[in-house]
């Protein structure tokens, strides 16, 4: 399994335009073949923030879904200022409690 995490740099007063533009992307990317979980949300602390949190079941499904974005971008809404994102490679998982 993959964990991609991490966070866009937006100004504060693009955040909910900024989540509000991917919705459908977040929508189709949960579709995908592998994908376990796909979340762009609002960081509630901070408006220069927009968290980004994704599962997926093995490297050859992300990198499916990360040819299918670069080959048709996300168009409209605002911009990003950054980012800083990692990819994690999870060895195993257990249930919470």
């Amino acid at each position: 399994m993959l964990i991609v995490a991490g966070h866009f740099v937006v100004d504060p007063a693009d955040q909910a335009a900024f989540v509000a533009s991917r919705a459908d992307a977040v929508r189709t990317t949960r579709t995908e073949e592998g994908c376990l979980e796909y979340a762009i949300t609002a960081d509630s602390a901070d408006p220069t923030r927009v968290v980004l949190f994704e599962r997926w079941a093995d490297q050859a499904t992300f990198d499916a879904h990360m040819a299918r974005i670069q080959a048709n971008p996300t168009t409209g809404g605002p911009s990003p200022k950054g980012f800083d994102v990692q990819i994690y490679d999870v060895g195993g998982v257990r249930s919470f409690g």
